[in-house]
């Protein structure tokens, strides 16, 4: 257990508000080797800036290289600006059926922020656009049908597999359905197991035999299959990702400071909750505070024996192993 102790930073991807990571924020990585850390654009102002950013953080690093993740997804989600690293949203790739100019343009992305040292992007987005209100998704999509999407998720990974950049499809079980921004407030969907077998699965299939390495929920509710939001619900995670999908990668939490997210209870519970349900890894945005109260929490919640050993150990095992694989590519 002693060890396990000092591997449960592994579990946490962080961010930091400001344009450069304070001497607090890279004292933190000394102590608790968090799993990686999340950009945003406010902290990819310039290359050179983002180099520095990023270079700084991977030298407070000893025995596990860390994640540096990004949103790059095209369109107004894109943390990085600017040629050749800034491309179109999914929506106007998808409304020409534009394969081609959609490879050329993000090929050029990955090489950019390769160049940078990022090596996890939270692209693609396997959402289908269903519900025209949806605005949380609007222009986020690859289209309206899931065999549309699951062409453009395809050519992503594929895209992504040549290089050595970690893919993570989003948002798992599927949000083009709602009307309710997460990011505000739980959302919530209709639909059953029957329904989203022939719709919402479809492109996380396509992305997970397509070697996809990262999947991440949602916070959402799909009353018809569990009654738990699917941030904490374990059913959910075991038989909808690992024995539907037949997904043994990196299950990761949205953004757990979201509103969306405030059922589960205070951001020590979240972190808790979502883990025994099956997450291998929990993202704290920009909010280095809560961060920091809520790995207190999860360490605390170790400590007492809320947490079995079997499920540290099998999350461990998946990130060193992702992390492994990672660093044979980079060597290649």
């Amino acid at each position: 257990m002693k060890d396990i102790i000092k591997s449960l930073g592994q579990f946490f991807i962080i961010g930091f508000p400001d344009n450069s990571p304070s001497s607090e924020f890279l004292n933190f990585i000394d102590e608790v080797q968090p799993g990686g850390v999340i950009l945003f654009e406010n902290n990819c102002n310039t290359y050179e800036s983002t180099a520095r950013n990023i270079l700084s953080i991977k030298s407070r690093y000893n025995e596990y290289a860390p994640f540096i993740a990004i949103d790059q997804e095209g369109g107004r989600v894109c943390r990085l600006r600017g040629t050749p690293v800034e491309y179109m949203s999914p929506m106007k790739y998808a409304e020409h059926d534009d394969f081609e100019k959609f490879i050329e343009d993000y090929s050029r992305s990955i090489m950019y922020m390769e160049s940078l040292g990022i090596n996890l992007n939270l692209a693609p987005v396997a959402d289908v656009y269903i519900n025209s209100k949806n605005e949380v998704l609007k222009d986020r999509c690859f289209g309206t049908t899931p065999a549309q999407v699951s062409l453009f998720v395809e050519a992503a990974i594929g895209v992504a597999k040549k290089s050595s950049m970690l893919s993570c499809l989003k948002h798992f079980p599927g949000l083009g359905s709602v009307e309710i921004d997460p990011h505000k407030q739980t959302s919530i969907a209709d639909f059953d197991k029957i329904i989203w077998n022939q719709r919402e699965k479809i492109p996380f299939d396509a992305g997970v035999k397509k070697g996809a390495e990262f999947i991440m929920t949602t916070h959402i509710k799909l009353p018809q299959i569990d009654n738990e939001i699917v941030t904490a619900s374990k059913k959910i995670i075991d038989e909808l990702i690992r024995e539907n999908l037949s997904f043994d990668g990196l299950v990761i939490t949205d953004d757990l400071c979201m509103e969306g997210a405030n059922e589960i209870g205070d951001y020590g519970e979240r972190a808790v909750k979502a883990f025994n349900a099956g997450h291998d890894i929990l993202l704290f945005g920009q909010k280095f505070e809560i961060a920091i109260e809520a790995y207190e929490h999860f360490v605390n919640a170790v400590e007492r024996g809320e947490i079995s050993e079997q499920r540290l150990d099998d999350a461990l095992s998946r990130i060193s192993g992702t992390k492994f694989k990672l660093e044979r590519s980079v060597m290649n």
